[in-house]
């Protein structure tokens, strides 16, 4: 076994919904992405596995050694065109962080992306989540100046696109 541990990406399961919702409200706050206008006040979150079993979503688990640490996926763009989806809930505990989980979660992402036919994938983000934007850019996302769609988180500040 590695010194980063074996990590494994997977769909998402119904079992895994408690683990991912408990994941998402610890690190959001982290950020200090709290209240009304982000991720953490969407009803989906207790309900992972439901909603992104709907066409053209996807939702995968990171597991290190069998434990869920992680997550992230992709739906159609709310109020965008039919060729957009956005990066959703993408969310690491910090001993997943930094050992190369995230490029390994964002490839399966973007592959379940082109594979339900959509050409660009948009994501928006906070200013602080300076890692997470690193991740960003080295997967070919390019910074936007504003918002697209209505996904009805105000409170991020950051928007970046990426033609698939």
């Amino acid at each position: 076994m590695s010194a980063r541990g074996e990590i494994t990406i997977r769909p998402i399961q119904p079992a895994d919904d408690a683990a991912i919702a408990a994941i998402i409200r610890a690190v959001m706050p982290e950020f200090g992405a709290v209240g009304s206008g982000f991720a953490i006040s969407d009803p989906e979150v207790d309900w992972m596995s439901r909603a992104y079993a709907a066409p053209r979503h996807a939702y995968f688990v990171v597991e290190r050694d069998g434990v869920v640490r992680g997550g992230g996926g992709i739906a159609p763009l709310i109020g965008g065109d039919a060729g957009t989806c956005e990066l959703r809930k993408m969310y690491f505990m910090p001993d997943v962080r930094g050992i190369g989980a995230g490029a390994l979660l964002m490839s399966r992402c973007l592959d379940a992306a082109r594979d339900a036919g959509f050409a660009q994938c948009y994501l928006e983000t906070l200013t602080g989540m300076d890692a997470a934007q690193r991740l960003y850019e080295r997967s070919g996302f390019r910074r936007i100046g504003g918002p697209m769609g209505a996904t009805g988180h105000g409170g991020c500040n950051t928007f970046f696109l990426l033609e698939l």
